[in-house]
């Protein structure tokens, strides 16, 4: 090759470098938008209001903190779960929302360090509770477990109910509604949404299990190689640990007794 064929060839490598090498921090602070990734249908976490588009729960404060902490403008991008991970791999968002942390998502995805935890419990009609008392009585022939597709619950469905029939919905279906319905006998959530669910929809109550199962810390999404930008919202998160702001919104939430 020509050197002059060889530097050009040259340069223009290094700039294809330099810009997949790019971080998402700085294409945020570029841009003034931090994007993020939601599905709006986690109570208390992120809800979507169908009348006005707009979002409020406990992600949508922590993200709009992280927002004004940068000096930039947040947008909330629609998505669900089984896109979630996807989403923020493909660059359609900087970051997502409070996900639970699993092996199968850091597979492609970067985590954040976790600032909350949440584990697994069944609810039911109200109607069947001299029925299901226990994990066991769901692991049953001709129960009906109900799941949301994508879901961490949708794998936990697989692994604690062998024996029962599992039907599983895409959102923006929901696994309560099929119980609401009386299409299926349980479904499974975190014990943060099993609450507001039992508040608002009173014929739902939750198993009185002998224990939850599946403690899960639950974290941000980033993309998988991008350590500036996971680096940058891990301080962040450190930082706002120490300063109360997740303890204040747990409160305000009620994440927290």
């Amino acid at each position: 090759m020509k050197p002059m064929k060889f530097a050009l060839a040259l340069v223009l490598m290094l700039g294809a470098t330099h810009a997949l090498a790019q971080s998402a921090l700085q294409d945020i602070l570029n841009t003034g938008v931090l994007k993020v990734g939601t599905t709006g249908d986690w109570n208390p976490m992120t809800m979507k209001d169908p009348a006005t588009n707009g979002y409020t729960g406990y992600d949508i404060d922590v993200m709009t903190a992280l927002a004004k902490d940068m000096d930039v403008q947040v947008e909330f991008v629609p998505t669900d779960w089984k896109t979630l991970v996807s989403g923020v791999a493909s660059g359609k968002y900087h970051i997502t929302g409070s996900a639970s942390v699993s092996a199968a998502r850091a597979k492609a995805a970067g985590y954040t360090t976790s600032y909350f935890s949440l584990a697994t419990v069944p609810l039911i009609l109200a109607e069947n509770a001299d029925r299901f008392k226990d994990w066991p009585d769901l692991d049953q022939p001709g129960v009906t477990v109900a799941a949301t597709l994508g879901t961490t619950q949708e794998q936990q469905a697989r692994e604690f109910f062998p024996n029962a029939e599992l039907k599983i919905v895409e959102a923006p279906a929901r696994d309560f509604q099929e119980v609401l319905a009386g299409r299926a006998d349980a479904h499974i959530t975190s014990n943060v949404e099993a609450g507001k669910l039992v508040e608002k929809y009173p014929q739902l109550m939750i198993v009185p299990v002998s224990a939850p199962k599946a403690p899960t810390p639950i974290a941000m999404l980033l993309p998988q190689a991008d350590q500036v930008w996971i680096n940058y919202v891990n301080t962040w998160i450190a930082l706002q640990r120490e300063r109360g702001l997740f303890d204040d919104l747990g409160r305000k939430w009620k994440l927290l007794n």
